[in-house]
């Protein structure tokens, strides 16, 4: 592989930005100092540095956030803070973007990558990737409800949506349900209570497909996959469902 390339998947920017870097001096191959962008490397035994400090060639990264209310899922925005802020610097060198969006007054998961092939697998309608949210209604969620949702409700726009497995776990005047869904329309789930009376007080995603919620972390922290998610993203079942 070119050194540009190398450098350039690694998260260090364009080929113009390594090419800059390169005439700096800082980057080393095996100790010796190198600013030719098409110096081949062999990946298995080249040691490359830059500024003294090791790269592991890496192309793609996969995080999973727990999001916080207040953010918003962009990569940057001019009036609020968005998901990828609160990245370390280290990460946001691969210029991840989040996976779909989850609305400014939303928590909970949130997958961030660089590997648009495989957002876009997740995201395609045809793959019937299912969401599954936690929410607190303002109101007695019903078994009419459920059965409403099963079949799809009428949005007030006048979309109607796909079905959706609506489970109670605590009904009142105010109810806790969970609610799976295959689709992502804009307030989606808040469109769909309100399309029954009720009104979303809170709301967060707990699950992506196979990929679930860490509850371990605390709002606003994130970590990376671990092989086993990422093998469960990319297994041809998953990417393949409902086609």
């Amino acid at each position: 592989m070119r050194l540009d390339k190398f450098l350039a998947n690694t998260g260090f920017g364009s080929r113009k930005d390594v090419k800059r870097l390169l005439k700096t001096g800082f980057v080393t191959v095996n100790g010796q100092a190198v600013k030719d962008a098409q110096h081949h490397l062999d990946l298995e035994a080249d040691k490359v540095e830059v500024r003294g400090e090791l790269v592991e060639y890496r192309e793609y990264i996969y995080l999973l956030m727990n999001k916080p209310a207040g953010v918003i899922s962009a990569t940057e925005d001019d009036r609020d803070q968005t998901v990828v802020d609160l990245l370390a610097p280290y990460h946001q060198r691969f210029n991840p973007f989040p996976v779909g969006r989850l609305d400014k007054d939303t928590e909970g998961l949130l997958l961030l990558t660089n590997d648009g092939q495989l957002a876009h697998q997740l995201l395609s309608p045809k793959k019937h990737v299912e969401k599954t949210y936690f929410a607190s209604i303002d109101g007695e969620v019903t078994n009419e409800d459920i059965q409403a949702f099963k079949y799809g409700v009428l949005l007030d726009d006048g979309y109607q949506t796909k079905p959706g497995k609506l489970v109670i776990l605590k009904a009142g005047k105010t109810s806790e349900i969970h609610l799976t869904i295959t689709e992502g329309k804009f307030h989606q789930v808040k469109r769909m209570f309100a399309s029954v009376g009720k009104k979303v007080i809170y709301l967060k995603r707990i699950s992506m497909g196979s990929i679930h919620l860490d509850e371990t972390l605390p709002l606003g922290e994130y970590r990376e996959l671990t092989m086993d998610e990422i093998d469960l993203l990319k297994s041809h079942h998953f990417l393949n469902k409902g086609e």
